[in-house]
């Protein structure tokens, strides 16, 4: 994919949209094939991936044994956040500013699915991956994740894994449609 790009990544449950997500973002390695990161037709050694790459998925948990605060806190220190965002700001953005310094694991499944999304969507990182991102989200807050995503986002390369392209795109896109691939 090149810069900017936005792909939906279709298919039914079991197709392995999940899974190419894992393999897009250097969580599993392929069994066949190899992945080569670039940036500016430069190489991305595997170990500095994490700096590029930005993913939300349901297998994915922030600590939940940390606050809010202290969520953010951990992970700017591995990922820089845009404009340089602070835990306050960033809860503001993510609208649970009255939760900043409650445990995660006093959240709801609706308020983790905004933490996760505000540490991807809001991260500097130019590859956004989104894997069902609007699980356990209402339709209120499927509305603001709309409203973050462009506004968040208007640059990065986007992959979005879904089977609710309507819900979960908000935005023109190329298709692929992963049962088609299957060997």
């Amino acid at each position: 994919m090149n810069s900017g790009e936005r792909l939906a990544l279709l298919g039914g449950n079991g197709s392995g949209k999940s899974t190419l997500l894992k393999v897009f973002s250097g969580y599993l390695t392929p069994t066949e094939g190899l992945i080569v990161w670039r940036m500016d037709q430069k190489p991305i050694a595997i170990q500095n991936i994490h700096t590029h790459i930005s993913l939300c998925a349901p297998y994915q948990s922030p600590f939940p044994t940390f606050t809010l605060r202290e969520n953010f806190e951990f992970y700017a220190s591995f990922k820089k956040m845009q404009g340089d965002l602070s835990a306050i700001a960033f809860a503001e953005k993510i609208e649970l500013s009255h939760a900043i310094d409650k445990p995660l694991s006093a959240f709801s499944s609706g308020m983790m699915q905004r933490v996760k999304l505000g540490l991807a969507l809001l991260s500097d990182a130019p590859l956004l991956l989104l894997d069902e991102p609007t699980s356990h989200l209402d339709k209120n807050a499927v509305n603001w994740y709309h409203h973050l995503l462009l506004s968040a986002s208007p640059n990065k390369t986007i992959v979005i894994a879904t089977n609710e392209v309507e819900k979960e795109v908000p935005f023109e896109t190329q298709n692929l449609f992963i049962q088609d691939y299957r060997a």
